[in-house]
């Protein structure tokens, strides 16, 4: 059976991988022109082609993202780069946290699987925060898939012009 659109859990998917390859082709671009090893340098720059491509690639599946939910209120453009810092800052906290969880399930000594948990529960909380930070100013427009699609695009579209 073959469908007209993306189903909504390959579309969550879609929109994950595309807000942290752009908040990381950000990071890229930004840091590039810092890097003083030519090696290390060209491999940065091989990964911003590949990240460029990667991007490229997956916004031709948001025009066949599921439209019954959408509206078409638009939000403005953020001028300052609040939301990138803040996407960055959250898409390290998502990582933090498979890496914790990652590591408890193989961790042998009670004491480091203690601590482990520890620090796995101040990274869920400080998620959190940053979620809701996000969520309060426009951001990450969790609840609203339309929005959070276009977000998704337009930040994809700035990493691509830097």
């Amino acid at each position: 059976m073959k469908h007209k659109h993306l189903a909504w859990h390959e579309t969550l998917e879609l929109h994950e991988l595309t807000a942290s390859t752009a908040n990381n082709l950000i990071a890229l671009k930004m840091h590039v022109h810092d890097i003083a090893d030519p090696q290390l340098r060209a491999l940065y720059e091989e990964m911003i082609r590949a990240q460029e491509s990667n991007l490229k690639e997956l916004l031709h599946f948001y025009s066949m993202a599921p439209t019954e939910a959408r509206n078409n209120k638009s939000k403005g453009e953020h001028e300052d780069m609040t939301g990138f810092y803040a996407g960055h800052l959250l898409g390290m906290s998502k990582a933090c946290i498979k890496n914790y969880a990652a590591a408890i399930t193989e961790t042998a000594t009670p004491q480091l699987r203690d601590t482990f948990t520890k620090q796995l529960n101040h990274a869920i909380k400080l998620h959190a925060k940053i979620f809701n930070f996000m969520l309060e100013r426009g951001f990450y427009p969790a609840y609203d898939l339309h929005k959070m699609l276009e977000n998704d695009k337009m930040m994809a579209q700035k990493a691509l012009e830097l």
